[in-house]
């Protein structure tokens, strides 16, 4: 048995050496090293791969040993893999809010790889009682955050095209949204483990990373994709009271645990209480984020230029949202690569063009599954004349005055980012709706076929909006 690991290890350290050597931090480069490994050893199971990568990472805390078991020993004299050539495993902040151990996915958002890939070992062993997420369910109760800080702060990569600098917004006190992604995607794909045991590792990170959309976008992609890890993952997490009681026993298990390791007292009853009390806000908080809210795709992803001059901030809650169509470009925009040249083609046109201080959207809707960020939740917008101190301007990519965008795209601003908004004390509770052309002459906008869709929305109005 012995053998067999010091075997495995030798493996994982051609395959670190392999994913150092990458031209990019891209998921695409570390299944492809993967599969490198995979295609030169058809016999090594993926259980006994996850597990040698978990010992190569270094990651031996007693909460992941306990449901996982213990990797095999890294100090193989076979074994000398440095953490320098395991970058992107050894997750950590480095300088100047630089996070390492993560990479982007073709669908442009970025996944920390050690909870995606403890995810998929749990569903491997089949210890699927929640599995194990991206930090340790104590980390919910025993970190602080003050009440104004964002949870999961997202970031930027220097170079979408050939990513190698990932850095955050602001440093987090709890988990990153790279670190939430993993977490989510480890959960879902734990799963389909479980019914596919036999299955590739760069096999299953392929089928769920690397779909490409046909012309109806996301309406007619398979369940499993990483663009739907958000609505995959809410009914996990919602699927019974008794799940988050679980989690909620095994996040106060793991703080006795650490307590009872460096000689403390133990949690008593009424401390176990508040705890429990504490972890269920903290994880309506993170589903109410990450599940009910849409996933946007931020400025400096999509490559925009700076703002001229100095934005007008909006007075908030806004009483007003407004829905437009790009008319041009008059096709849906299916890939972050081409929804993110659309926006800087927008960006140029109403810059340089008509003479605009940036992009004149608040949000666009593309048909990749995203939103991307136009001027955003604070800043005033130029989307509709004489009403843009007032309302949100929210367009689709693409013409629709003969057809309607696809149904995911509608979903996402009919029924997210429009109730994320309020929840978020954006968009006032009684919010009305309209189209462009209801309250400036002259234009067709949204199109025909797509004005007489939103008439059927909840919050439509034809009141004039003064």
């Amino acid at each position: 048995m012995e053998h067999h690991w010091r075997c495995v290890l030798v493996l994982v350290g051609v395959l670190f050496v392999l994913g150092t050597d990458a031209s990019s931090w891209h998921m695409t480069d570390f299944i492809e090293a993967l599969k490198e490994l995979e295609d030169g050893h058809p016999d090594l199971k993926p259980v006994h791969l996850l597990k040698a990568l978990r010992g190569a990472s270094g990651l031996t805390d007693p909460f992941i040993q306990h449901y996982l078991g213990r990797p095999p020993p890294a100090s193989s004299p076979h074994f000398n893999v440095s953490t320098d050539l395991i970058p992107a495993l050894h997750y950590h902040i480095a300088a100047n809010n630089q996070e390492r151990g993560v990479v982007l996915t073709g669908d442009g958002t970025t996944v920390a790889l050690r909870p995606l890939l403890l995810g998929i070992e749990a569903g491997f062993l089949r210890r699927l009682r929640w599995d194990v997420p991206s930090r340790h369910p104590s980390t919910l109760l025993t970190k602080k955050s003050p009440q104004n800080e964002d949870l999961g702060p997202d970031g930027c990569w220097d170079d979408p095209a050939s990513p190698q600098t990932f850095t955050l917004a602001h440093r987090p006190s709890l988990l990153t949204a790279a670190q939430i992604n993993g977490g989510m995607d480890g959960v879902i794909l734990a799963r389909e483990a479980v019914k596919s045991p036999l299955l590739k590792l760069s096999a299953l990170l392929t089928l769920y990373y690397g779909h490409q959309l046909d012309h109806r976008g996301l309406d007619a992609a398979p369940r499993i994709i990483s663009r739907r890890r958000r609505e995959n993952f809410k009914p996990l997490m919602e699927s019974s009271e008794s799940s988050l009681g679980v989690l909620r026993m095994e996040a106060v298990a793991v703080v006795e645990m650490r307590r009872r390791m460096k000689g403390q007292r133990v949690v008593r009853l009424k401390e176990k209480k508040q705890m429990m009390a504490a972890f269920s806000n903290r994880v309506k908080e993170l589903v109410q984020k990450y599940t009910d809210c849409p996933p946007i795709v931020p400025r400096c992803m999509w490559g925009a230029k700076p703002y001229k001059g100095t934005p007008t901030n909006l007075t908030l809650p806004l009483r007003f949202l407004y829905i437009h169509h790009t008319a041009t470009p008059s096709q849906p925009c299916l890939t972050f690569q081409q929804c993110s040249a659309d926006m800087r083609s927008m960006q140029r046109f109403h810059q340089d063009d008509r003479g605009w201080d940036d992009i004149g959207y608040s949000f666009v809707a593309g048909s990749d599954g995203y939103i991307y960020e136009g001027r955003g939740w604070h800043w005033q917008g130029a989307h509709t004349l004489g009403h843009n101190s007032i309302g949100y301007g929210v367009s689709f990519i693409g013409d629709y005055s003969r057809a309607l965008p696809s149904a995911d795209s509608m979903e996402l601003v009919r029924d997210k980012l429009a109730s994320c908004a309020v929840r978020g004390g954006r968009l006032v509770d009684q919010f009305v709706l309209q189209g462009h052309r209801q309250v400036v002459a002259g234009t067709a906008c949204p199109g025909d076929t797509f004005y007489s869709e939103i008439q059927t929305w909840e919050h439509f109005g034809v009141s004039a909006s003064t």
